[in-house]
């Protein structure tokens, strides 16, 4: 117990060093096993990670933890005000949050569930996402001029701020890990950006605010299309990745004798977007109906 961080249960000091920030390091997990007595021949079969769902809620300062197999809440993240993205490690061992009120990236250890860190960024945040092998957090600033801010996941410091053009709502790493891709709903524009050299590889310029937003793989795992929701149209656009131009545009269909909800649509009448793990079926949302549609992401049809 002494190595890890005090926050995970840890010693305050420890004279060999702090090695683990949290108890579901798989490191720490081999060490507890052994110090327990268990060997290759006696162990049982590591459990799979479990799977849980981040629930912010952005009117309050909490997350509600969900587990999706039972869909009850099991944890609860304090001490936020006004959280917005979440995004969890690749590991497990943190779960990253965009704190409005301070304009900080709040760190939370995923076993404790506390806050042990707040990094400053360059301005108001939006959504997060976490690089492929955990390297770094990259954060949508959602202020003039705009930015995607770069965490190193190491230092924990802010170590770089990508001008990009407009002020940021959302920002996702795509599948195959090697170009983030930030959306400006004002500026109507999607910025890729080069995940290696951290600078703005293209950008391209749509006919409305960029909402949530998918990836497609082409069959080595490169990104094949951006699938896009928009402001103000109630279905998606498809953007070929490679191509860097807006391929085609689907409406959702209106379900015969159903009416419309036009309350609080804020703009978005389509906002919320899935593709299922084997890359099979895509999930998109429609305000209009309280309803999800699903396409197939080979031919994007209903």
């Amino acid at each position: 117990m002494h190595p890890l961080a005090e926050a995970a249960g840890g010693d305050r000091f420890h004279a060999g060093g702090k090695h683990w920030k949290s108890q579901s390091d798989p490191e720490w997990q081999t060490l507890a096993a052994w110090v327990r007595g268990e060997t290759l021949a006696t162990a049982s079969p590591t459990p799979a990670r479990a799977v849980r769902v981040l629930q912010t809620n952005a009117a309050g300062d909490n997350i509600h933890v969900i587990d999706p197999a039972t869909n009850a809440i099991v944890g609860l993240i304090e001490d936020i005000e006004v959280p917005h993205g979440a995004a969890i490690a690749p590991d497990g061992s943190r779960i990253y949050i965009t704190d409005e009120a301070l304009k900080t990236l709040d760190v939370v250890d995923a076993a404790a569930l506390k806050v042990t860190r707040r990094v400053p960024l360059s301005g108001l945040p939006n959504n997060v996402d976490v690089a492929k092998d955990g390297a770094y957090v990259y954060v949508g600033i959602r202020q003039p001029p705009g930015a995607v801010d770069v965490i190193d996941t190491a230092s924990l410091a802010n170590v770089k701020s990508i001008p990009v053009k407009g002020e940021i709502h959302n920002v996702y790493v795509t599948p195959d890990g090697r170009h983030v891709v930030a959306g400006s709903i004002a500026a109507s524009t999607l910025s890729v950006i080069d995940a290696a050299t951290h600078t703005l590889a293209w950008t391209l310029t749509l006919s409305a605010g960029i909402r949530p937003m998918a990836f497609t793989r082409n069959p080595g795992g490169s990104t094949k299309e951006i699938v896009v929701q928009l402001s103000d149209f109630h279905g998606i656009a498809v953007v070929d990745f490679a191509a860097r131009k807006e391929v085609r545009r689907i409406a959702h269909p209106d379900p015969p004798g159903q009416e419309r909800e036009s309350q609080g649509l804020q703009g978005s009448p389509s906002h919320g977007l899935a593709i299922t793990p084997d890359g099979r079926i895509l999930w998109a949302t429609s305000k209009y109906y309280d309803s999800v549609f699903d396409y197939s992401s080979q031919s994007t049809s209903c």
